[in-house]
């Protein structure tokens, strides 16, 4: 074995073998304790923002050219195009208990929607010490952001938000969350009657 490839496996072995707050943070001399390294939510915005960037790519589903596919699990929206392609972007989701699947069409689209918590949501966060609005209007600190596509009947909608960290993440109370600007590119391409499959 190259001395190289030893010296590899020996430091990763080490780095594997520190407890789990030494591998995300730094050992500060002066104090003697371990600094945990924590992202401001501007630094992670800045990250989903890059790792989840809108792209075109091949796709293999079986779904007819229009159609929205939402992968939960990989956090991406998939809009399909002709010819074996679709539009990607990064979504975000329901958190544990939150999650759900199906199929559904846009029934309604709306431009700076306001937003109504379901009054489960409204108790539901002030147990947890935070009040919520009956109502709040359209606007850049409303979290359902510049767009909204309304699903079916339900009350999930797939839309923008205020919260760019939130991308790639299971936060949701089961909507799908899009950076502002990917979901004013999807609502310029979809219609209403566009079929959406939830996996």
């Amino acid at each position: 074995m190259r001395l190289s490839t030893v010296l590899f496996l020996s430091l990763m072995a080490f780095l594997l073998a520190l407890p789990a707050h030494a591998q995300s943070g730094f050992f500060d001399p002066d104090t003697k304790k371990w600094v945990t390294y924590r992202l401001t939510p501007e630094a992670a915005s800045k990250i989903a923002r890059k790792k989840y960037k809108r792209k075109m790519v091949t796709y293999r589903g079986k779904e007819a050219p229009g159609t929205i596919v939402i992968d939960t699990d990989d956090r991406w929206l998939y809009h399909v195009q002709a010819n074996g392609k679709a539009m990607r972007y990064g979504i975000g989701v329901g958190k544990e208990g939150f999650t759900w699947s199906g199929t559904e069409k846009v029934t309604r689209k709306a431009k700076w929607p306001g937003w109504t918590p379901p009054p489960e949501m409204i108790v539901r966060e002030r147990k947890k010490g935070r009040r919520l609005p009956s109502y709040m209007p359209g606007g850049p600190k409303n979290p359902l952001g510049a767009r909204a596509l309304y699903l079916g009947n339900t009350i999930y909608r797939i839309h923008g938000t205020n919260e760019d960290w939130s991308i790639g993440r299971a936060v949701s109370s089961g909507c799908i969350r899009m950076l502002n600007y990917d979901v004013e590119h999807l609502y310029e391409n979809v219609k209403i009657g566009t079929k959406v499959k939830v996996l």
